[in-house]
């Protein structure tokens, strides 16, 4: 894929989701790496998201709100929530568990709403044979009914396990690396052009 061509528009707010909260699993390595090597960019500005920090149970209030979230709840949203809606763009960086995604990357997106919608989001997967692709599949449906954009292409280790040296980095980076720059390339030209058309036409229901 050509480069996409440059703007001079404010570097784009991307908020990268580690969507795994298994201890010792590799999403950690692969969000650093992902972040290492677009991180210089300077039409992009990250923000790290780890489900495994975040104190989100799974009992949520009712339709009304009610009963209100425990004050650590609160605290939690406090500090997650505004970030997501800053953002201007998402990559989900997610496991394969059982041909889906991870119950807590689920946690994280049900306890949001507006926050994903008219935003372009991209994957960086991971995973046996598969790479992690049928999670990121099932991810799609569930973004499009949250009226996000998830772009085309996307960034798929297989095998993360054996792929990946100490350092976290791919052992056979040329293919990765590719990938990584055309799926973050969609990424700013809808995230620049999502941004003014929300600019312009506030989205809503």
């Amino acid at each position: 894929m050509s480069d996409f061509a440059p703007s001079n528009d404010p570097a784009l707010r991307v908020a990268v989701i580690i969507g795994s909260a298994r201890v010792g699993g590799a999403g950690l390595s692969v969000a650093e790496w992902f972040t290492g090597h677009v991180g210089h960019r300077p039409d992009i500005d990250l923000d790290v998201v780890d489900v495994a920090g975040l104190n989100l149970p799974v009992s949520m209030p009712g339709r009304d709100g009610l009963p209100a979230p425990a004050p650590g709840t609160q605290a939690a949203l406090a500090d997650v929530s505004p970030r997501l809606a800053a953002a201007e763009a998402f990559v989900v960086v997610t496991p394969e568990y059982n041909h889906s995604f991870p119950a807590s990357l689920k946690n994280l997106i049900d306890w949001h709403y507006t926050q994903w919608q008219a935003k372009p989001i991209g994957f960086v997967s991971y995973g046996g044979l598969s790479g992690g692709l049928r999670a990121v599949e099932q991810l799609r449906q569930v973004f499009a009914e949250l009226h996000a954009m998830t772009v085309r292409d996307s960034v798929s280790l297989h095998g993360p396990w054996s792929g990946l040296g100490e350092d976290g980095r791919p052992l056979d980076p040329a293919v990765c690396e590719s990938a990584a720059k055309n799926m973050v390339d969609q990424l700013l030209w809808w995230g620049r052009a999502l941004r003014t058309a929300r600019a312009e036409h506030p989205y809503g229901l």
